[in-house]
């Protein structure tokens, strides 16, 4: 079993959560879209080869978004990830698997 944790502005929050629940994401017994979330704010500068979402190359940008965390089991990891990446604005996703053991 894994923890996923991504970070997404609160724009697209709904949708990109809707997206890793549909692909296997947040399910914990007999409940599902299970997570936790959490509001804060990331910075990021795009690089003059970048293509931003959000800010422009170059500059240093701050934007509020959502630390979101779920479970999901190793078989769902793949399709998980491909639905972050396909439903999430950015360029670049930032996110990260923690291994559980239960």
């Amino acid at each position: 079993m894994y923890s996923l944790v991504f970070y997404v502005p609160e724009t697209h929050l709904e949708i990109v959560k809707e997206a890793v629940f549909a692909a296997g994401a947040g399910k914990i017994g007999e409940y599902e879209a299970c997570c936790w979330q959490v509001k804060g704010q990331g910075q990021f500068r795009p690089s003059d080869m970048a293509n931003p979402f959000i800010g422009q190359s170059g500059l240093l940008e701050a934007v509020d978004e959502y630390r979101v965390e779920m479970v999901l089991l190793k078989e769902f990891k793949d399709a998980v990830v491909r639905a972050l990446k396909l439903s999430h604005p950015y360029e670049e996703v930032a996110y990260h698997f923690i291994a559980i053991e239960s």
